[in-house]
């Protein structure tokens, strides 16, 4: 089956993101590609302002134009965006959270997974805001199982193994990962990693670096990094892009996998 990993800069307007968004799916599925991913925060990029303002249900009209273009390009496509969630008080302050939700849509498919690890690291705090999940989420595209993870997920190698021991065979990761010194090392680093650690083949959307080649290497917080990248079973990377827009094509085949953990049999027994 063939996949496609979307690297694209969103802004903070959604009806903007959205009609970019639309675009890069026709033109990922008029290359033949059958599953789609694209980065965290597709919908509304971070640092762009408060995200409950412009957060929506999985009905919304982001959600759903999605869904409509998948449904009529018969593809599976995975974005990150953000839903209404909770309201808490932080400091006196009365905050709005939202999930962090990767939204899968397709054929029969509406559905979305919700962040577990919230980024809370490096002076940063995604759950004053972000209300975490605790679900893992799989679900079939053609004869292949796909788990979802997004962008800090990736630092939990348990997160990975256990959607591997309940079947899956693609694991997708919309991110959002930060530029500045060391940063593309680990991530290279963390998605063979974890395509080791789950024998299956990992398909990573990021956003783009803000600013291109010009800005890459200095410090970004959550607004991209670039670099998806496509991972085999082995760790090794099928494809991987630069810091601007870009988007990456692989074929995945279920026997690689099966022969991977054959051999390398580290998360257990799957049907």
């Amino acid at each position: 089956m063939k996949v496609a990993a979307v690297q694209l800069t969103s802004t903070g307007n959604v009806a903007e993101n959205q009609e970019l968004t639309l675009e890069k799916i026709r033109e990922a599925a008029g290359n033949g590609a059958r599953l789609i991913v694209l980065p965290e925060a597709t919908s509304q990029n971070f640092r762009s302002g408060r995200l409950d303002e412009q957060a929506q249900t999985l009905e919304g009209s982001f959600a759903t134009a999605l869904r409509e273009l998948a449904e009529d390009l018969e593809v599976t496509v995975v974005a990150g965006m953000f839903c209404p969630a909770d309201t808490v008080e932080r400091d006196g302050k009365t905050i709005n959270r939202v999930t962090n939700t990767a939204l899968i849509a397709g054929p029969g498919v509406l559905g979305g997974y919700d962040k577990i690890h919230t980024y809370d690291a490096f002076d940063y705090r995604e759950s004053d805001t972000v209300l975490a999940g605790e679900s893992l989420v799989a679900f079939d595209v053609d004869d292949l199982v796909v788990g979802v993870a997004t962008c800090y997920d990736i630092r939990f190698p348990e997160q990975f193994k256990e959607l591997a021991s309940q079947g899956a065979q693609v694991i997708v990761v919309p991110t959002s990962w930060a530029d500045g010194p060391g940063k593309l090392e680990q991530w290279r680093l963390l998605t063979a990693a974890r395509a080791l650690d789950s024998t299956s083949y990992i398909v990573a959307a990021g956003q783009s670096r803000p600013g291109g080649d010009a800005e890459a290497g200095n410090a970004s917080g959550p607004t991209g990094i670039g670099h998806s990248t496509i991972v085999d079973p082995n760790g090794v990377r099928v494809a991987e892009a630069g810091y601007e827009d870009d988007i990456l094509y692989a074929e995945i085949d279920p026997n690689e996998v099966a022969k991977t953990r054959r051999a390398l049999p580290v998360v257990g027994a799957v049907d």
